[in-house]
């Protein structure tokens, strides 16, 4: 029996940490914005090698508190168009649309899931003002292709890093490549709070300061309202548990790529299309995605063999209700991605006893 994930158990070696973490708060009677959130931003910004990092309530709304910041910056009005990868999770359109900003949906390479370089250029107008670049399944989408197309068209590159905590582009964490960087820290994620959690990162302190009041009803200064803003602050709590295992993201990263190679090196059933690893540190394995036109079979297969899977994700944002009016377009290599991918277990509470078995149990389909 190999569950898909068991948060307890990856959760498990940090516990007695995290209970220390979580008195200490309780103790500091600091619940908002106090010392751990400060703490833990300091961190991150090192971790990632940035300047600045804000704590927010979670991922979606560190992505939309960067199209408001360069908003308010005047970088950006509404109408403007962002290229986003059209296979992508809807929580980054979201963050577009709530800007008043358009959504340009870009086809990906199939091989890597994440956005296709060579088909930005067809998408450029005079109205496009930005990217999003999703590294996809803890997979790095930034390239030097990319950064000079944006140079040249005067483009800001923002990263959606929800999957790809610690993950490195040429020696440069996510989180430092793009203008800006949006991050979850989902329990499910990499580095994975007990609750709902993100942070933006930026090199921009002015964009940096903007998010920060932001982030809190618009205050850079205690009754001084600078802008609208939102309540969207990363929680004492949550900020605490994040410090504690920030600290093992690297060493549970790399545990994550020794399973997928031990994947990567053994699945052998022709029925399955095994993902492209890409350069070893460019890849931090959220999820391990194969492909298959027998999906339905081959996860009912897994199932009697006690083998969990999950599919991210069965229905493309431009098919979704939200977006009807996207439902005539058709986007031939998301749809096929979307019809075919199916996510293998891969977490560090995995042994090699379990891989093994989730490795022979795909051997055996077919």
């Amino acid at each position: 029996m190999v569950p898909f994930l068991n948060i307890r158990s990856i959760n498990a070696p940090y516990r007695n940490e995290i209970m220390a973490a979580i008195a200490s708060v309780v103790d500091s009677e600091q619940y908002i914005l106090g010392g751990k959130v400060a703490e833990f931003e300091r961190e991150f910004a090192g971790y990632c090698g940035t300047t600045n990092a804000i704590g927010t309530g979670n991922g979606l709304d560190a992505l939309t508190l960067i199209w408001r910041a360069y908003k308010e910056m005047g970088v950006m009005r509404e109408g403007d168009e962002i290229l986003v990868p059209a296979n992508t999770y809807i929580a980054s359109i979201l963050s577009i649309t709530e800007n008043r900003l358009t959504p340009v949906l870009v086809e990906p390479d199939i091989k890597t899931y994440n956005l296709d370089v060579g088909q930005l250029g067809k998408h450029l107008t005079k109205r496009t003002k930005g990217m999003l670049t999703v590294h996809l399944y803890g997979r790095v989408a930034y390239s030097e292709e990319m950064q000079q197309l944006a140079d040249a068209h005067g483009l800001k590159i923002v990263e959606d890093c929800a999957q790809a905590q610690g993950a490195m582009y040429r020696g440069a964490r996510t989180g430092s490549l793009g203008e800006a960087s949006g991050f979850s820290f989902y329990p499910t994620k990499n580095l994975g709070a007990i609750g709902d959690a993100g942070a933006v990162t930026t090199r921009e302190d002015r964009l940096a300061g903007i998010v920060r009041a932001l982030r809190n009803y618009g205050s850079h200064k205690k009754y001084h309202n600078l802008y609208t803003g939102v309540n969207s602050r990363l929680d004492e709590l949550q900020a605490a548990i994040l410090s504690v295992k920030l600290r093992a993201l690297d060493r549970d990263n790399d545990r994550r790529r020794e399973i997928a190679r031990m994947y990567l090196s053994r699945i052998s059933n022709p029925c399955l299309q095994l993902p492209e690893p890409g350069p070893e540190e460019s890849n931090v394995w959220h999820l391990f995605v194969v492909r298959t036109d027998q999906r339905a079979e081959f996860q009912q297969h897994l199932t009697d063999r006690g083998i969990g899977t999950i599919i991210n994700y069965p229905i493309p944002p431009h098919r979704q209700p939200a977006f009807g009016e996207w439902a005539a377009r058709s986007y031939p290599i998301t749809e096929k991605i979307h019809d075919t991918v199916i996510s293998l277990p891969l977490n560090t509470a995995m042994t090699d006893d379990d891989v093994a078995e989730v490795i022979d149990a795909c051997n055996a389909f077919g």
